[in-house]
């Protein structure tokens, strides 16, 4: 049941055949095979090193977490602080180096070249091979930051940190406010979808062109050869396998919490909760599962293309119920603002921020010195982006890689990188662009964020309830109201149960209130996952509701597209590159994302956000590096390439010298 083919001698100067090649690819990846004799889909077909390396560090770290929850928090928020702070310059400058290498390779004269064999066509039409690679490769991240993003970097919110824009009170509001776009919109951009690129481009070219398999390590091939075939290779899909898990589950983790916050909206007596998030993780598995035993054609590609088409919906409704002209103008605005700040926002990295406060500024002749960004904020967004990311570049590329065969890098880098962009940059002009003209109407009308604390009400003495200067010390956060809850207090001349009943509907008092029944909400007093909910709801209490229902739809397709797509791919990295792998081991993968969502949120508590995005944090920091050194071997695969027009699909000769030939000759001396 076990066979692995050792070719470390095998090395030749000589070309070999392309059968021969494929042959050799067969014999020498390590298998485990069985097959019940009676039962047929209990069949197993993975590479045990690969696989179960992968588990035990996986269900490690699921028990360590479900164990020790308050230890694993913390060992989480340390890792974080020493990983941005200490590497901030490695995520922003390497990110920088691969956009430029994409787009050198867009013009350059490789991009004609075939992802396949020359006369192989693609396996999908253009409408089905972007649904499916957008939706993929987008998961719930525009649900969950399209409103709150722009939001959060044009306002001051006290439960995070701002950037150097919003600090400058002499900055323009306008200008503060095109620039909270423009963020959005570098975070969204190039830089976030050329990962994909690189490794989709490497993968489906040496699993295509070369007939390698379609796993990870298969990318080292034009380095390091056929020792891909060996610990080294099966190295790197254990990391590839254990990254994508955490890639994925920050999208489960971020999704569950948005739709219990979109649950709740709708029916508030439905708590925010973790047990709810679990719940809601689960069933996503549950549906996951099904699709994906389905398979990539009928289970896969109906359920991207349905989610596409409801983002669509949502994003033109939006568009068409707010004002049109608006979006248009905000949108052709933001892509000149975008391209002319590209360069110097992209290699901005904070570091006077990150150094120290500004001691001194005042006798340098500095106005106000708190005018600078806190330290937090690049860790908090920037890097937690290109973590995310790149945590997603494993599985998203070799998703990609699978459905692209018979399509140049040109058309590749169209598809992957050039119109997800353009639709992701819409879809946060219509959405975070909405959210901003809210925000400003919110204000206009006079609303503000209190701090309320209505939790012990029912103790509240008689007395204090007839004595109006004492109700601030009952219902605001430790007793201190801030100049909103204050405010308000000081309007009402109503007794105190009239108060809080109207504090608790949230109408016309405190962020809320209905204009020709419409709810205008100040979006800056509610957290991420509830900021599209209270967007939907301005459209009126008919087009909020149905806008809400169809985006938990919405949401919840979203999130299954990624789960099961996810399972799909860690499978067949688990299984040596398999186009098919059994049905028993899809299920079994679909049930370990889950697991291990699960696990993040249990381990995370209140803070669940802060481990979701750690965990992702650090699986993406080793992939920081591979990333770079692909780059390297698509250009040496295309040289190679290029050099051998006669016979196209021989991959290059072996190196007389490999790049760890000192490893292996300390190892056989």
């Amino acid at each position: 049941m076990f066979r692995r083919l050792n070719t470390m001698n095998m090395f030749t100067d000589d070309k070999t055949s392309m059968c021969i090649r494929r042959e050799r690819t067969q014999i020498t990846n390590f298998w485990f095979k069985y097959q019940h004799p009676k039962y047929t889909w209990l069949t197993i077909r993975l590479n045990p090193l690969t696989t179960f390396s992968s588990l035990f560090i996986i269900i490690s770290f699921i028990i360590w977490c479900i164990c020790k929850p308050e230890h694993a928090q913390e060992i989480f928020l340390n890792l974080k602080e020493n990983i941005t702070h200490l590497f901030t310059w490695l995520y922003i400058g390497s990110q920088d180096i691969r956009a430029i290498f994409i787009i050198w390779l867009y013009f350059s004269k490789y991009g004609h070249i075939k992802l396949g064999k020359d006369n192989d066509k693609p396996e999908f039409s253009d409408a089905e091979w972007f649904s499916m690679l957008f939706a993929c490769g987008i998961g719930i991240g525009l649900f969950f930051f399209s409103v709150s993003e722009p939001l959060r970097h044009y306002t001051i919110s006290e439960a995070l940190p701002s950037n150097r824009f919003v600090n400058d009170a002499f900055l323009p509001d306008n200008t503060l406010a095109q620039i909270a776009m423009n963020i959005t919109f570098y975070h969204w951009g190039l830089h976030a979808w050329v990962v994909y690129c690189v490794v989709g481009i490497i993968l489906a070219f040496t699993s295509f062109r070369w007939d390698l398999p379609l796993t990870m390590k298969s990318c080292f091939y034009p380095l390091i050869g056929e020792r891909i075939f060996g610990w080294l290779g099966d190295s790197i899909d254990i990391l590839s396998i254990i990254t994508t898990i955490f890639g994925v589950c920050t999208s489960l983790g971020l999704g569950a919490i948005q739709v219990n916050a979109g649950l709740h909206f709708l029916v508030p007596s439905i708590p925010v909760s973790t047990p709810v998030q679990m719940l809601i993780i689960w069933t996503i598995t549950f549906c996951a599962t099904i699709s994906v035993v389905s398979g990539l054609r009928r289970g896969i590609r109906r359920i991207s293309q349905a989610s596409f088409m409801i983002g669509v919906f949502l994003m033109l409704v939006v568009m068409f119920l707010d004002q049109p002209q608006y979006i248009l103008n905000l949108f052709i605005q933001s892509i000149g603002y975008y391209v002319q700040n590209l360069i110097q926002l992209s290699f901005h990295t904070d570091a006077f921020e990150q150094l120290s406060p500004s001691y001194g500024s005042q006798e340098r002749g500095r106005v106000d010195a708190t005018s600078d960004g806190e330290s937090e904020w690049m860790n908090e967004w920037t890097v937690f982006y290109w973590s995310w990311w790149i945590a997603w570049s494993p599985f998203v590329g070799a998703f990609i890689a699978k459905i692209s065969r018979g399509r140049t890098i040109r058309e590749f880098i169209h598809g992957s990188l050039t119109a997800p962009v353009l639709f992701s940059f819409f879809w946060i002009t219509v959405f975070g662009g909405s959210g901003i003209k809210m925000e400003r109407a919110a204000a206009h009308k006079g609303l503000c964020c209190p701090n309320w604390n209505l939790t012990d009400c029912s103790l509240i003495p008689f007395d204090v309830m007839e004595n109006k200067d004492r109700w601030g010390s009952y219902i605001c956060d430790e007793g201190n109201c801030n100049p909103c809850s204050m405010d308000v207090i000081n309007k009402t001349e109503e007794g105190y149960q009239n108060l809080t009943k109207k504090i608790n509907d949230t109408v016309e008092f405190g962020s809320s209130m209905m204009v020709n029944n419409q709810q205008i909400t100040r979006l800056s007093c509610h957290n991420k996952e509830t900021m599209w909910f209270f967007l939907m709801a301005s459209y009126g209490n008919i087009y909020g509701t149905v806008l809400s229902v169809v985006s938990m739809f919405g949401l919840f397709l979203y999130l299954l597209t990624s789960s099961d797509s996810g399972s799909l791919i860690i499978d067949t990295l688990a299984s040596n590159g398999d186009n098919e792998p059994p049905v028993t081991q899809r299920i079994f993968w679909a049930m370990v994302e889950g697991a291990c969502a699960t696990s993040l949120l249990a381990a995370g508590g209140q803070s669940a956000l802060v481990a979701i995005q750690t965990a992702s944090i650090v699986a993406a920091f080793p992939y920081t590096i591979i990333l770079n050194i692909l780059c390297v071997s698509i250009y040496t695969a295309l040289v190679q390439e290029s050099k051998n027009e006669g016979e196209r699909y021989e991959p290059p000769p072996s190196f007389s010298i490999g790049l760890l030939d000192f490893v292996t000759t300390w190892q056989r001396g």
